[in-house]
């Protein structure tokens, strides 16, 4: 009697919870039918797309079709790992400057907004935030004709100025000279990234309460200890979604910046995994291969994600999942 009891109660709260589910669905029914279009682009293009990944396993053939192409299984991954050791400096170049940019960028935002919240002048402010946002929404092509602009060898207005106050003999290959194509990657992304990355620590400079500065500076708490004791303890928790959130991107390259800046002479050092599947996808047209590496990145970029998050939550008790 007392299991029929309790069956009978729980068939009641399930009931009650389903009813109060379908109340809020209807009485919010017009906030879903405005996300309707959103999620059907979603579905479209990020997950029914994905049944295109049978071509990694297929020898396709455009004469025959994606559905006749013969099945290879996983021969086009062991080619990447096996037959040709390209992976390790593919691996090697999307790393070194992929994490350099996550590091650097998220560590110079979050000084950057720590130092901009101390200025009192709250005009000068707004000017140093909207000049440092601007080159976020300037396109790659862009920059790249900036740096051209600059840096030439031949009429690069630096190389010119330097030549001619005697400093050089000869312009610098800044742009194709392959020593110098990390540091000019993760330069020009710093530029880029650094207004918009520190408006997220900006935001959450904001939110921290103002009774913790009022509390510290009855204590005696100067502008330093402030910083170091209320400022970015606060700002830890950004910083971690952020950098979770970015580590899923460490091997995602931004192809636009990557197929403008490289070039026959800096190729060995700036060519990444996006270049590589973009070279053998649509230049040489192996789209089997091309897929297959790109299904090894997407696996690995989530497995990245998933460890960070675990990392994350285990020693710091912050996660996104």
């Amino acid at each position: 009697m007392a299991n029929t009891a309790l069956e009978k109660e729980q068939k009641v709260i399930a009931v009650s919870r389903k009813s109060r589910f379908l109340k809020k669905l209807y009485n919010q029914r017009y906030l879903y039918f405005m996300m309707l279009p959103a999620f059907i682009l979603v579905f479209v293009f990020n997950y029914v797309t994905l049944a295109g990944w049978m071509l990694a396993f297929k020898n396709y053939q455009a004469g025959l079709g994606l559905w006749d192409s013969p099945w290879i299984g996983l021969y086009h991954f062991k080619s990447f790992f096996v037959e040709g050791k390209e992976y390790l400096y593919l691996l090697r170049n999307t790393l070194a400057m992929n994490v350099s940019v996550i590091v650097i960028n998220l560590t110079v935002a979050l000084t950057f907004a720590v130092l901009l919240n101390e200025i009192r002048n709250k005009k000068f402010t707004k000017v140093i935030q909207t000049l440092s946002i601007f080159p976020y929404f300037v396109s790659w092509v862009i920059v790249y004709s900036i740096m051209h602009a600059l840096f030439s060898v031949s009429s690069g207005a630096i190389n010119e100025t330097l030549m001619e106050l005697g400093i050089i003999s000869k312009g610098i290959n800044i742009l194709g000279d392959e020593e110098f194509s990390w540091g000019l990657i993760i330069a020009i992304q710093l530029w880029k990234y650094l207004g918009y990355n520190g408006v997220l620590f900006i935001a959450s400079i904001a939110s921290i309460p103002s009774e913790q500065y009022e509390a510290a500076e009855i204590d005696g708490a100067n502008r330093y200890a402030k910083i170091f004791y209320i400022t970015i303890p606060n700002l830890m928790p950004t910083l971690i979604v952020l950098l979770i959130m970015n580590i899923g991107w460490v091997l995602n390259s931004d192809f636009d910046l990557f197929y403008l800046f490289t070039n026959p002479t800096n190729l060995e050092r700036m060519e990444v995994l996006d270049m590589y599947i973009y070279r053998y996808g649509l230049q040489l047209g192996n789209y089997s291969y091309a897929t297959a590496v790109g299904i090894i990145k997407s696996i690995v970029s989530v497995l990245l994600v998933l460890s960070a998050n675990y990392l994350s939550k285990k020693f710091t008790s912050k996660s996104i999942l």
